[in-house]
């Protein structure tokens, strides 16, 4: 079923200067930001796209991710960006791949990872909140005690 034409889509790129470094080769982290142009696109395709997904009442923030740098991306290049949907059913996983437009001299690979959180999680009682509360003092006191024992005192303070 995800070989299904309809859950991969493309995006063009030129490589614009700012995102290169001095050597005209594309920053690393910027990478990310091609994933994000496809993954837009693709999730738009099925009109779940970051708007719907607010309105919703689920955020989907990527908590996984991966990239393989195969060759350069350099200024003025361009690229075509493939996001493909390889899990739906408990998480997002999108794969994604770059070519280089011209050639087809695939460059990148690399995958995201998202996970759906309610925006606004449901209230919990002020008792419940009180346990929530004195279970994290818990354990702030364990891991401040052994930074202690390590000799990092400095941790304590600026932990909190």
């Amino acid at each position: 079923m995800l070989n299904d034409p309809r859950f991969t889509t493309e995006v063009e790129i030129t490589v614009p200067f700012h995102d290169v470094d001095m050597m005209g080769v594309v920053w690393h982290g910027n990478y990310f930001r091609y994933f994000e142009i496809a993954r837009e696109a693709l999730l738009n395709q099925f009109d779940y796209g970051y708007r719907q997904m607010k309105e919703s009442g689920y955020v989907w923030p990527v908590v996984d991710t991966r990239v393989k740098y195969r060759d350069v991306v350099t200024f003025e290049q361009t690229i075509r960006v493939r996001a493909k949907l390889e899990e739906y059913e408990n998480r997002l996983r999108i794969g994604y791949e770059i070519f280089d437009a011209a050639s087809g001299k695939r460059t990148t690979t690399g995958y995201t990872i998202q996970v759906a959180v309610e925006e606004k999680p449901k209230s919990c009682a002020s008792s419940a909140r009180q346990s929530c509360l004195n279970v994290w003092e818990w354990h702030y006191e364990a891991l401040a005690s052994r930074c202690d024992a390590a000799g990092a005192t400095g941790a304590r303070h600026h932990a909190r």
